[in-house]
């Protein structure tokens, strides 16, 4: 299976769009090497403005780019972006719903040794409360390609997170990508998986691991967590009777609290979160911080085995 980071994915695309649409103009955090817009710098320099480590300076100046026409990127690690720009994002973005893109790189605790301080596990609960914006979270980077030609395409501010390490390509060129519907990968009646970004893949082992188990899960890709594709969850959840939700983010605030506002207002089912709960992250390998923060294959396993005893009744210890 070929592995590909979505960073590195999204680098290549902005390149293409760019050749396509000379309206398209990228703006940089002074991180250009490690969002990998830099290929953007090198075919069009006169279209990419490094601000330098100046959040603020950087989506206000987008702002003011959409002023005469331009489609501005912005670009920086989630982490740096969107605390530090949260008051210009909020008030000159999204109350004026100004026509800004925001991509935040290293989303989620798979940033690695950079530790803590560069790995954003708060993006979505932040970007998500706010009115007009969208929010995405690509599962792989062919499906990043697909999200970048949407997001230039539409008009109004757009969030998406990127992520620093390789991981599977599990969807096709011919499955179709459209902001706010989510795409089933795998049928089952039993209990349904909601995931995005890294998660899915995880989804997708878990959902093999369990039928063995003969509990056949169903796991949807919801690559868009604002718009939120509600009717597929919903028709989900009466058909399954539970759900899980996995997330590479805090348990607050992200897929698993916005799959439970649309749960708790139409149709209430047993619920279970996997999710980063209530840290920070640390430095380590990959691999070594999703197992220490439980968001592997095998914490989605017992997470749908104990929404599937709430479900049918069963009191949990």
């Amino acid at each position: 299976m070929e592995m590909k980071s979505t960073r590195e994915a999204f680098g290549e695309a902005l390149v293409e769009l760019g050749r396509e649409n000379n309206k398209v103009v990228v703006l940089s955090g002074d991180l250009e090497d490690s969002t990998r817009c830099e290929y953007f710098k090198k075919e069009f320099p006169e279209r990419f403005f490094n601000l330098g480590i100046a959040e603020q300076d950087l989506v206000g100046t987008a702002v003011g780019l959409t002023f005469e026409g331009w489609i501005p990127f912005v670009c920086s690690f989630a982490s740096f972006l969107l605390p530090s720009a949260y008051s210009v994002l909020r008030l000159s973005v999204c109350y004026n719903n100004k026509n800004v893109k925001l991509i935040g790189s290293h989303g989620g605790l798979t940033v690695g040794p950079d530790g803590a301080t560069a790995q954003s596990l708060e993006d979505f609960a932040i970007t998500r409360v706010l009115p007009n914006i969208k929010v995405i979270c690509p599962v792989d980077a062919l499906e990043t390609k697909k999200a970048l030609r949407q997001i230039a395409s539409i008009t109004g501010p757009v969030y998406m997170r990127l992520a620093r390490i390789p991981f599977p390509v599990i969807t096709r060129e011919a499955e179709p990508f459209e902001i706010g519907k989510a795409n089933i990968l795998r049928r089952g009646k039993d209990v349904s998986i909601i995931a995005c970004g890294l998660m899915v893949s995880e989804a997708l082992k878990a959902a093999q691991m369990l039928s063995r188990e003969k509990i056949e899960a169903e796991v949807i890709n919801m690559h868009t967590l604002k718009p939120l594709d509600e009717e597929t969850i919903l028709k989900s959840a009466r058909a399954a009777g539970a759900i899980v939700t996995a997330e590479e983010h805090q348990m607050s605030g992200g897929l698993g609290s916005a799959v439970a506002e649309v749960l708790g207002k139409s149709h209430p089912v047993p619920l279970e979160m996997i999710a980063v709960r209530d840290a920070f992250g640390e430095s380590g390998e990959p691999e070594e911080l999703l197992r220490k923060y439980h968001l592997k294959d095998t914490d989605i396993v017992s997470a749908a085995k104990n929404a599937l005893k709430r479900k049918r009744g069963v009191i949990l210890a």
